[in-house]
């Protein structure tokens, strides 16, 4: 089973991390991404653009809304994502309590409904009809 663990904390920029913290924080993220990827079950992992680089896009009322900077104003931001295949939720739970910000943030661990590879949707639809 697929899940998506969503990494979500206080944004601080390096300033504000300084030197060491910085390079403690990339070094823990480098040993879980490759304990993953050792284990087999990593199938992607990605490191956001602070929630400043964001741009969030919208219609409303039939017009094209682009607005700078994240749709949540929130203390807590998504920095990062990793895409594990392990047997069941236990497995994934096991796994996001690992993740170096679990400490500092929350890791949102999500089953993945659908996904999009080798130019065809596969799985289950997270929507049922009736």
């Amino acid at each position: 089973m697929r899940y998506t663990l969503l990494l979500q904390y206080p944004e601080m920029s390096a300033e504000e991390l300084g030197p060491e913290a910085l390079a403690e924080g990339m070094r823990a993220f480098d040993v879980y991404a490759k304990a993953l990827d050792e284990a087999g079950v990593l199938r992607s992992a990605e490191v956001l653009h602070p929630s400043t680089a964001t741009t969030t896009v919208r219609v409303r009322d039939g017009q094209l809304v682009v607005q700078d900077g994240p749709f949540a104003d929130t203390r807590e931001q998504l920095g990062g994502t990793f895409v594990i295949e392990v047997d069941d939720l236990d497995a994934a739970i096991a796994w996001a309590q690992q993740a170096p910000s679990v400490g500092w943030g929350a890791v949102e661990v999500r089953p993945v409904a659908t996904r999009f590879a080798d130019g065809a949707w596969q799985g289950a639809s997270p929507v049922q009809l009736p």
